[in-house]
Protein backbone atom coordinates (compact mmCIF):
# COMPACT_ATOMS: atom_id res chain seq x y z
CA UNK A 1 0.00 0.00 0.00
CA UNK A 2 1.69 3.20 -1.15
CA UNK A 3 -0.58 5.81 0.41
CA UNK A 4 -1.06 6.54 4.09
CA UNK A 5 -4.29 5.47 5.69
CA UNK A 6 -6.09 8.34 7.46
CA UNK A 7 -5.47 8.76 11.18
CA UNK A 8 -7.83 10.14 13.81
CA UNK A 9 -7.76 11.74 17.21
CA UNK A 10 -11.20 11.68 18.83
CA UNK A 11 -12.25 13.79 21.79
CA UNK A 12 -14.33 11.03 23.36
CA UNK A 13 -16.03 12.88 26.21
CA UNK A 14 -18.47 11.04 28.47
CA UNK A 15 -18.96 7.27 28.21
CA UNK A 16 -22.69 7.97 28.13
CA UNK A 17 -22.37 8.69 24.43
CA UNK A 18 -22.47 4.91 24.00
CA UNK A 19 -26.21 4.99 24.77
CA UNK A 20 -27.01 8.69 24.34
CA UNK A 21 -25.92 9.79 20.84
CA UNK A 22 -24.76 13.39 20.41
CA UNK A 23 -23.75 15.66 17.55
CA UNK A 24 -20.19 14.46 18.17
CA UNK A 25 -20.97 10.76 17.89
CA UNK A 26 -22.94 11.53 14.71
CA UNK A 27 -19.71 12.83 13.17
CA UNK A 28 -17.81 9.73 14.33
CA UNK A 29 -20.41 7.61 12.58
CA UNK A 30 -20.03 9.65 9.39
CA UNK A 31 -16.26 9.24 9.53
CA UNK A 32 -16.59 5.48 9.75
CA UNK A 33 -18.82 5.50 6.69
CA UNK A 34 -16.64 7.84 4.62
CA UNK A 35 -13.07 6.77 5.42
CA UNK A 36 -11.39 3.87 3.63
CA UNK A 37 -11.89 0.64 5.54
CA UNK A 38 -8.73 -0.21 7.52
CA UNK A 39 -7.38 -3.72 7.73
CA UNK A 40 -6.83 -3.20 11.48
CA UNK A 41 -6.95 -0.48 14.13
CA UNK A 42 -4.30 0.56 16.65
CA UNK A 43 -5.88 2.61 19.42
CA UNK A 44 -4.05 4.78 21.97
CA UNK A 45 -6.60 5.44 24.70
CA UNK A 46 -6.31 7.81 27.65
CA UNK A 47 -7.71 5.04 29.84
CA UNK A 48 -4.74 2.69 29.61
CA UNK A 49 -2.14 4.70 31.49
CA UNK A 50 0.70 2.49 32.67
CA UNK A 51 4.24 2.30 33.98
CA UNK A 52 6.08 1.31 30.82
CA UNK A 53 4.56 0.70 27.39
CA UNK A 54 2.33 -2.28 26.64
CA UNK A 55 0.36 -3.61 23.69
CA UNK A 56 -2.60 -5.98 23.72
CA UNK A 57 -2.00 -9.44 22.31
CA UNK A 58 -5.28 -11.18 23.07
CA UNK A 59 -7.05 -12.93 20.20
CA UNK A 60 -10.43 -11.91 21.66
CA UNK A 61 -10.02 -8.71 23.72
CA UNK A 62 -12.64 -8.20 26.42
CA UNK A 63 -14.88 -5.14 26.59
CA UNK A 64 -13.77 -3.28 29.73
CA UNK A 65 -16.38 -1.27 31.64
CA UNK A 66 -13.91 1.04 33.37
CA UNK A 67 -16.39 3.51 34.84
CA UNK A 68 -18.67 3.68 37.87
CA UNK A 69 -22.17 4.87 38.68
CA UNK A 70 -23.53 4.79 35.14
CA UNK A 71 -26.92 3.36 34.01
CA UNK A 72 -27.15 -0.44 34.00
CA UNK A 73 -27.37 -0.73 30.17
CA UNK A 74 -23.83 0.67 29.93
CA UNK A 75 -22.45 -2.44 31.60
CA UNK A 76 -24.24 -4.74 29.21
CA UNK A 77 -22.64 -3.31 26.10
CA UNK A 78 -20.00 -5.35 24.32
CA UNK A 79 -17.68 -4.59 21.43
CA UNK A 80 -16.52 -8.05 20.31
CA UNK A 81 -13.87 -7.03 17.79
CA UNK A 82 -11.07 -9.55 17.30
CA UNK A 83 -7.52 -8.82 18.36
CA UNK A 84 -4.49 -9.00 16.08
CA UNK A 85 -1.37 -10.54 17.68
CA UNK A 86 0.57 -10.05 14.43
CA UNK A 87 -0.13 -6.31 14.53
CA UNK A 88 0.90 -6.24 18.19
CA UNK A 89 4.23 -7.84 17.24
CA UNK A 90 4.65 -5.31 14.42
CA UNK A 91 4.11 -2.48 16.92
CA UNK A 92 6.76 -3.96 19.19
CA UNK A 93 9.20 -4.10 16.28
CA UNK A 94 8.50 -0.54 15.14
CA UNK A 95 8.91 0.91 18.62
CA UNK A 96 12.19 -0.87 19.37
CA UNK A 97 14.45 -0.19 21.20
CA UNK A 98 11.61 1.00 23.44
CA UNK A 99 10.54 -2.07 25.39
CA UNK A 100 6.86 -2.84 24.70
CA UNK A 101 5.33 -5.48 26.94
CA UNK A 102 2.88 -7.89 25.32
CA UNK A 103 -0.28 -7.89 27.45
CA UNK A 104 -2.86 -10.70 27.38
CA UNK A 105 -5.10 -9.35 30.18
CA UNK A 106 -6.15 -5.86 29.06
CA UNK A 107 -8.95 -5.59 26.53
CA UNK A 108 -10.72 -2.61 25.00
CA UNK A 109 -11.46 0.17 27.50
CA UNK A 110 -14.22 2.70 27.02
CA UNK A 111 -11.86 5.18 25.37
CA UNK A 112 -11.69 2.67 22.54
CA UNK A 113 -15.01 0.88 22.34
CA UNK A 114 -17.37 3.82 22.89
CA UNK A 115 -15.83 5.53 19.86
CA UNK A 116 -15.49 2.35 17.81
CA UNK A 117 -19.18 1.48 18.27
CA UNK A 118 -19.91 4.51 16.09
CA UNK A 119 -16.95 4.28 13.70
CA UNK A 120 -17.33 0.55 12.96
CA UNK A 121 -20.48 -0.79 14.64
CA UNK A 122 -20.09 -4.28 13.14
CA UNK A 123 -16.98 -4.82 15.32
CA UNK A 124 -15.45 -6.85 12.50
CA UNK A 125 -12.10 -5.04 12.21
CA UNK A 126 -9.22 -6.26 14.43
CA UNK A 127 -8.31 -3.84 17.22
CA UNK A 128 -5.10 -3.57 19.23
CA UNK A 129 -4.50 -1.10 22.07
CA UNK A 130 -1.20 0.58 22.93
CA UNK A 131 -0.80 1.88 26.45
CA UNK A 132 0.50 5.31 27.43
CA UNK A 133 3.67 5.18 29.54
CA UNK A 134 3.18 7.62 32.42
CA UNK A 135 6.94 7.90 32.94
CA UNK A 136 7.67 9.46 29.54
CA UNK A 137 7.68 13.21 28.76
CA UNK A 138 5.37 14.50 26.00
CA UNK A 139 8.10 14.58 23.34
CA UNK A 140 8.76 10.88 23.77
CA UNK A 141 5.10 10.09 23.14
CA UNK A 142 5.27 12.21 19.98
CA UNK A 143 8.37 10.29 18.86
CA UNK A 144 6.60 6.97 19.39
CA UNK A 145 3.88 8.28 17.10
CA UNK A 146 6.49 9.04 14.46
CA UNK A 147 7.70 5.44 14.57
CA UNK A 148 4.13 4.20 14.22
CA UNK A 149 3.61 6.18 11.00
CA UNK A 150 4.74 3.14 8.99
CA UNK A 151 1.54 1.35 10.02
CA UNK A 152 -0.49 3.88 8.10
CA UNK A 153 1.20 2.71 4.90
CA UNK A 154 0.08 -0.82 5.80
CA UNK A 155 -3.64 -0.03 5.97
CA UNK A 156 -3.83 0.42 9.74
CA UNK A 157 -5.99 3.15 11.29
CA UNK A 158 -4.10 4.93 14.07
CA UNK A 159 -6.77 6.13 16.51
CA UNK A 160 -5.99 8.39 19.46
CA UNK A 161 -8.80 8.73 22.00
CA UNK A 162 -8.72 11.36 24.73
CA UNK A 163 -9.66 15.00 25.25
CA UNK A 164 -7.53 18.10 24.57
CA UNK A 165 -9.22 19.72 27.58
CA UNK A 166 -10.19 17.36 30.39
CA UNK A 167 -10.93 18.66 33.88
CA UNK A 168 -13.49 16.56 35.75
CA UNK A 169 -13.06 18.47 39.00
CA UNK A 170 -14.90 21.50 37.65
CA UNK A 171 -17.13 19.71 35.14
CA UNK A 172 -20.70 21.01 35.02
CA UNK A 173 -23.39 18.30 35.04
CA UNK A 174 -25.47 20.30 32.61
CA UNK A 175 -25.26 19.62 28.92
CA UNK A 176 -26.04 23.28 28.21
CA UNK A 177 -23.33 24.66 30.52
CA UNK A 178 -21.12 27.24 28.79
CA UNK A 179 -17.42 26.55 28.39
CA UNK A 180 -15.09 28.01 30.96
CA UNK A 181 -13.07 30.84 29.36
CA UNK A 182 -9.80 29.03 30.06
CA UNK A 183 -11.12 25.84 28.40
CA UNK A 184 -12.15 27.72 25.26
CA UNK A 185 -8.83 29.58 25.18
CA UNK A 186 -6.70 26.45 25.45
CA UNK A 187 -8.86 24.52 23.00
CA UNK A 188 -8.80 27.36 20.47
CA UNK A 189 -5.02 27.68 20.64
CA UNK A 190 -4.55 23.92 20.33
CA UNK A 191 -6.85 23.81 17.30
CA UNK A 192 -4.96 26.69 15.66
CA UNK A 193 -1.62 24.96 16.28
CA UNK A 194 -2.94 21.68 14.85
CA UNK A 195 -4.13 23.36 11.68
CA UNK A 196 -0.86 25.31 11.37
CA UNK A 197 1.26 22.18 11.86
CA UNK A 198 2.87 23.78 14.93
CA UNK A 199 3.77 20.56 16.66
CA UNK A 200 6.35 22.15 18.94
CA UNK A 201 3.70 24.21 20.71
CA UNK A 202 1.51 21.12 21.05
CA UNK A 203 4.34 19.01 22.46
CA UNK A 204 5.20 21.73 24.98
CA UNK A 205 1.50 22.28 25.62
CA UNK A 206 2.06 24.39 28.71
CA UNK A 207 2.95 27.15 26.25
CA UNK A 208 -0.65 27.16 25.00
CA UNK A 209 -3.11 29.48 26.65
CA UNK A 210 -0.22 31.61 27.85
CA UNK A 211 -2.16 34.86 27.82
CA UNK A 212 -4.47 35.00 30.82
CA UNK A 213 -8.20 34.73 30.25
CA UNK A 214 -10.32 37.29 32.11
CA UNK A 215 -10.01 36.68 35.83
CA UNK A 216 -7.26 34.07 35.47
CA UNK A 217 -3.55 34.04 36.23
CA UNK A 218 -1.03 33.75 33.35
CA UNK A 219 -0.55 30.11 32.31
CA UNK A 220 -3.62 28.93 34.19
CA UNK A 221 -5.43 27.87 31.00
CA UNK A 222 -2.98 25.03 30.40
CA UNK A 223 -2.89 23.97 34.05
CA UNK A 224 -6.68 23.88 34.26
CA UNK A 225 -7.17 22.28 30.85
CA UNK A 226 -4.57 19.54 31.36
CA UNK A 227 -4.43 18.91 35.11
CA UNK A 228 -3.15 15.41 34.31
CA UNK A 229 -1.72 14.49 30.90
CA UNK A 230 -3.28 11.12 30.05
CA UNK A 231 -6.21 12.54 28.05
CA UNK A 232 -4.01 14.97 26.13
CA UNK A 233 -1.18 12.59 25.18
CA UNK A 234 -3.08 10.46 22.61
CA UNK A 235 -3.15 13.57 20.41
CA UNK A 236 0.66 13.54 20.26
CA UNK A 237 0.74 9.99 18.90
CA UNK A 238 -1.50 11.01 16.01
CA UNK A 239 0.44 14.21 15.31
CA UNK A 240 3.69 12.28 15.43
CA UNK A 241 2.33 10.05 12.67
CA UNK A 242 1.51 13.03 10.46
CA UNK A 243 3.55 13.08 7.25
CA UNK A 244 5.35 16.16 6.01
CA UNK A 245 2.91 18.29 4.03
CA UNK A 246 -0.09 16.24 5.12
CA UNK A 247 -3.25 18.20 5.85
CA UNK A 248 -4.94 18.06 9.25
CA UNK A 249 -8.64 18.91 9.52
CA UNK A 250 -11.13 19.27 12.36
CA UNK A 251 -14.29 17.21 11.67
CA UNK A 252 -16.00 18.42 14.86
CA UNK A 253 -15.19 20.59 17.86
CA UNK A 254 -16.80 21.94 21.00
CA UNK A 255 -16.56 22.10 24.78
CA UNK A 256 -18.91 19.74 26.60
CA UNK A 257 -20.00 20.10 30.25
CA UNK A 258 -17.93 23.27 30.58
CA UNK A 259 -14.51 21.61 30.75
CA UNK A 260 -14.31 18.68 28.29
CA UNK A 261 -13.01 19.28 24.77
CA UNK A 262 -14.66 17.26 22.02
CA UNK A 263 -12.18 18.36 19.37
CA UNK A 264 -11.52 15.73 16.70
CA UNK A 265 -8.52 15.69 14.33
CA UNK A 266 -8.32 13.91 11.00
CA UNK A 267 -5.18 13.27 8.99
CA UNK A 268 -6.29 12.71 5.45
CA UNK A 269 -3.61 10.36 4.22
Amino acid sequence: MNTLHPALFIGHGSPLQAIEPTRYSAVWQQLGQSLPRPRAILCVSAHWYTQGTAVTQAQKPATIHDFYGFPAPMYQLRYPAPGDPALAARVQALLAPTMVHGDHEWGLDHGSWVVLRYLYPAADIPVVQLSIDATLPPREHYELGRRLRALRAEGVLLLGSGDVVHNLRVMQRNEHAPAYPWASQFNDEARAAILAGDHESLIDFHRLGGAAAPGEKPGSAARLSVPTPEHYLPLLYVLGAQAEGEVASIPVDGIDLGSISMLCVQLDG
